[in-house]
């Protein structure tokens, strides 16, 4: 095991177990989990763990965001479980259509992300080569000479052969031989059935935007260029996999490894071919026409678009659903501008979070400003989005609004990216024209980043204010008061912690406190104070007193998965309130209904600053009833 041992075994306890693990990916900063059953996973002490950002749940995976050092982290935890990407069972889950695009699309691209941006960058590296080679005396660098053909070579070579690439990874994401992904993709690379390099020898007119050349047992095939291309050799093999499964069933086991393969291949690449092919190209092509008719419309209200919302594409995973469609152009146009219309975001969310270290009070949150904003510089934005600027909510605002100025600025003066390497500051060479070293897309893109940057740093820094709470030393609090009481929030009847249904919450790891059974749907404040958090679904809420005292109110069960239904809130986080204020409304019919539990745990979260934790317990209260002390 590596250094992240105890780290990964607290992980996969937290997710319920590795027997509640179907399969494991990570990207850039994440563990992406195939969960079995979501709800065994306890969200709240991962986010509250040393060495973990935050958790999210989009596209069907159970998200651990982990930061930088995210592969040495899956590493251990594979090493532990035996589980990775390979192992994903995921039949009868039931997945939201758009929620299984993103997965099946991050699926097919996580596993070689990193080859990709290095082939892109020695693409960048080239071009880099001849545009010095045409600014400085005596260094001759040209595109026929031997080191320009070879570095050439390593950078086109990935993306020259995507379909060859991607048919190995999707295979493994539709659970079909690796082998078999890797020659289809082979086959829709063969050079002989290329569009450019068949001669038009049976043209009848341009059908679907080409001519077809050849047909395959009288049936006419449009030919195209698949080289290069992404979304065709997905939806052949995910066809491949379905002839697989039935073919196993037909085929008897002593023949299967010969003859399965065989009818695969013979049935899915002609039809791939003869149908799947062509239409996927042409809807690609439309897509790929609506984004360049609405850059061609306004490049400026394009780029703002595109600039303002990729961060919060990120959040949700779904920035993967452009990829392929830059992939496309690049491909086809030999640039790019929708990625590049993105590009100062990383810049722009760097710049929030240097400003916020001048401002923050919170010593903890301002020690990790520092590394995040060197983390966005190198283009991973997820510790500062998650750890800094999101909970905070209006930095983040400013971020994306950074963003979007900036990818408005590299759409108006038409920046385009000629290859996919490097990220944040690596990523200036992708703008060097690879064929003629103009660099001039480099230069703007230097300017895109200061304007991203100071747009950034100047919204937060004179229009952010910190609503850190100071906590108060304990000599401070004992010449003030005493003790600290907590009225009880939520009517309904009062029982041990220990007995909540909870094992995170019973076991006390999440703090001290009871659990109440609530005979009423109405939350009120226990005392004077400040909502500290307040969760998206509104099932849960963090308040600190003005005292110091934190308490955290989590209504019902798993309600999470309500997803907010049947949940009301009248502040927001940052609001101050006093005692007796209504924070939150909840519908317990509509929580029981749902098949959750309404029992609500209340905990004192900072409870190792009290000398005691006094409950009353086994008794009904009102909201005038004393629910705990905490003695000072």
């Amino acid at each position: 095991m590596g250094k992240y041992q105890e780290l990964a075994q607290e992980i996969v306890k937290q997710v319920g177990g590795k027997e509640n693990i179907n399969s494991l990916t990570h990207c850039v900063t994440r563990l992406r989990f195939k969960l079995k059953d979501e709800s065994k996973a306890n969200d709240d002490i991962l986010k509250n763990m040393d060495g973990v950002v935050t958790v999210m749940k989009s596209g069907g995976q159970y998200q651990v965001v982990i930061g930088n050092h995210v592969p040495l982290v899956y590493a251990d935890v594979v090493e532990l479980t035996g589980v990775s990407e390979s192992s994903d069972s995921t039949d009868g889950e039931k997945m939201k259509v758009f929620d299984r695009v993103i997965d099946i699309i991050s699926g097919c691209f996580q596993p070689f992300l990193g080859a990709l941006c290095a082939a892109g960058m020695i693409k960048g590296l080239n071009a880099l080569l001849v545009f010095l080679g045409t600014i400085i005396g005596g260094f001759n660098y040209e595109t026929t000479g031997g080191t320009y053909l070879i570095l050439n070579a390593i950078g086109d070579s990935v993306f020259y052969f995507l379909p060859v690439i991607i048919g190995y990874t999707s295979a493994k994401k539709f659970k079909l031989q690796p082998m078999i992904g890797m020659v289809i993709g082979a086959a829709l690379c063969y050079p002989s059935i290329q569009l450019s390099a068949l001669s038009g020898t049976e043209p009848i007119g341009q059908l679907f935007g080409t001519d077809y050349f050849f047909k395959f047992m009288g049936i006419p095939v449009l030919a195209n260029n698949y080289v290069s291309t992404v979304i065709p050799v997905i939806a052949i093999v995910a066809l491949a996999a379905y002839i697989q499964k039935f073919a196993k069933k037909i085929i008897p086991e002593m023949l299967a490894n010969f003859f399965v393969p065989f009818i695969v291949l013979l049935i899915a690449l002609p039809i791939g071919f003869i149908v799947v092919g062509p239409i996927i190209s042409t809807l690609t092509a439309l897509l790929s026409l609506g984004f360049s008719a609405l850059h061609g419309f306004s490049p400026i209200i394009f780029g703002l678009v595109v600039g303002f919302f990729w961060q919060a594409l990120v959040i949700f995973g779904l920035h993967w659903s452009l990829i392929p469609l830059a992939m496309i152009n690049l491909a086809e146009l030999g640039f790019d501008s929708i990625l590049a219309a993105t590009f100062g975001a990383s810049f722009a969310q760097s710049a929030v979070v240097l400003a916020m270290y001048f401002k923050l009070k919170d010593k903890k949150l301002k020690s990790l400003c520092i590394p995040a904003v060197i983390s966005g510089i190198c283009g991973v934005t997820e510790p500062a989005i998650y750890g800094i600027t999101l909970p905070k909510k209006k930095p983040f605002i400013f971020s994306m609004i950074g963003g979007g100025v900036a990818g408005a600025f590299i759409s108006a003066v038409g920046i385009k990216s000629y290859t996919m390497g490097g990220l944040g500051i690596f990523g200036v060479v992708n703008f060097i024209n690879t064929k003629t070293g103009d660099a001039s897309g480099m230069i703007n893109s230097f300017i895109a980043i200061v304007i991203a940057s100071v747009i950034g740093f100047v919204l937060t820094y004179f229009f952010w204010k910190d609503d850190y709470v100071e906590d108060k030393t304990a000599e401070t609090i004992t010449k003030t008061v005493a003790k600290e009481i907590v009225k009880a929030p939520i009517k309904g009847n009062v029982l041990p912690l220990s007995q909540a249904k909870d094992e995170a919450f019973a076991e006390g790891i999440l703090g001290k406190g009871v659990v109440i059974e609530p005979t009423e749907g109405v939350l009120q404040a226990p005392f004077d104070g400040t909502i500290l958090s307040l969760f998206p679904t509104k099932h849960a809420i963090g308040i600190v007193s003005n005292n110091g005292l934190e308490l955290l109110i989590h209504i019902g069960l798993d309600t999470v998965q309500m997803e907010g239904d049947g949940f009301k809130a009248f502040l927001a986080q940052g609001d101050t309130f006093k005692a007796g204020q209504k924070l939150l409304e909840f519908d317990i019919e509509k929580i029981e209904k749902a098949g959750f539990s309404t029992q609500t745990p209340i905990v004192i979260t900072n409870f190792n600053d009290y000398l005691d934790i006094v409950e009353n317990t086994g008794k009904s209260m009102t909201n005038e009833d004393e629910l705990m002390v905490a003695i000072i």
